[in-house]
């Protein structure tokens, strides 16, 4: 078990402590208010620990929560062996170049992509993050950060990609996306660099954990169009549910009420009953592809 833990990344190991934290805390009839009132604690403390939003966790506090909760001997050090694990690795957009970029819904992003084992995605303007090319990623970035320098906009291109690594890794990233039709029509970066981007996702989803659907216009109204979103999914023997995950101009947003990941897990869902198949989804991109 502790090697597994110790093979976790960190943003993993928060999700799934704060889950078990929150849990016990509850099995134990125990307010928050009441728990922070006893640590003395501010309430967003507790808060933050049990969403896993802290990019580290002290191994002291957990043990303060066990304390109160009466936690075992054996569950209170796999508790505090995720904590350890936030304190003593750090994930790779931690370094020097990429950490100016990041914002707390960055790092939100890359920290669930990073640990999920599956990620479900449909996106209706523009090619996911996940499957865009180099050339297409730095299109993007220079009309969307006009104040950022060459060696700043080379930096995005570089984390951009570097979040592919979850395809390569053991295992890899299962990944299924649906993507709107205007998507492979819209000519980012002009023909050449959006043909190359449509021959990279041909490309991505011959891999056997990659599949891509397309909702072609004529399929008309469907729920998708009420904006992009993702869900994440994580490893079996770490009990986490699943996430959900939304990208605006401004903002990222998590939601983990049950509700909220089923109303999600359900559009996306009829998004793939209803797109033609992968095989027929690859066809018409090649199609599109063609007529560039």
């Amino acid at each position: 078990m502790m090697t597994d833990t110790q093979a976790a990344t960190p943003t993993l190991c928060r999700l799934q402590l704060g889950s078990e934290l929150r849990q016990i805390r509850l099995k134990r009839g125990l307010t928050s208010t009441q728990v922070v009132q006893k640590l003395l604690w501010s309430p967003s403390k507790l808060t933050r620990l049990e969403t896993g939003e802290n990019a580290t966790v002290e191994p002291a506090d957990v043990m303060a929560l066990c304390q109160i909760y009466g936690v075992g001997e054996e569950i209170a050090a796999q508790l505090k062996e995720y904590a350890a694990v936030t304190k003593l690795k750090r994930e790779w957009w931690q370094a020097t170049a990429f950490r100016p970029l990041l914002n707390p819904g960055n790092r939100a992003l890359f920290g669930m992509e990073s640990s999920a084992s599956a990620v479900h995605t449909y996106q209706s303007e523009y090619v996911p993050g996940l499957l865009q090319t180099p050339d297409y990623v730095r299109v993007i970035h220079r009309h969307a950060n006009y104040d950022r320098s060459d060696e700043e906009i080379d930096n995005m291109v570089e984390l951009r990609i570097t979040r592919q690594g979850v395809f390569h890794r053991k295992p890899p990233l299962r990944y299924a996306a649906i993507l709107g039709e205007s998507v492979i029509r819209r000519q980012v970066g002009g023909r050449p660099v959006m043909k190359a981007q449509l021959a990279h996702i041909i490309e991505a989803a011959s891999a056997p954990n990659v599949t891509v659907q397309v909702i072609p216009f004529e399929i008309g109204v469907h729920r998708g169009m009420n904006g992009a979103f993702s869900t994440f999914r994580f490893r079996d023997d770490f009990a986490l549910k699943p996430i959900v995950h939304l990208e605006h101009l401004a903002d990222h947003w998590v939601l983990r009420r049950e509700a909220d990941v089923e109303l999600y897990e359900n559009a996306f869902n009829e998004l793939q009953a209803m797109a033609p198949g992968p095989e027929d989804s690859l066809k018409l991109i090649k199609n599109v592809m063609e007529e560039l």
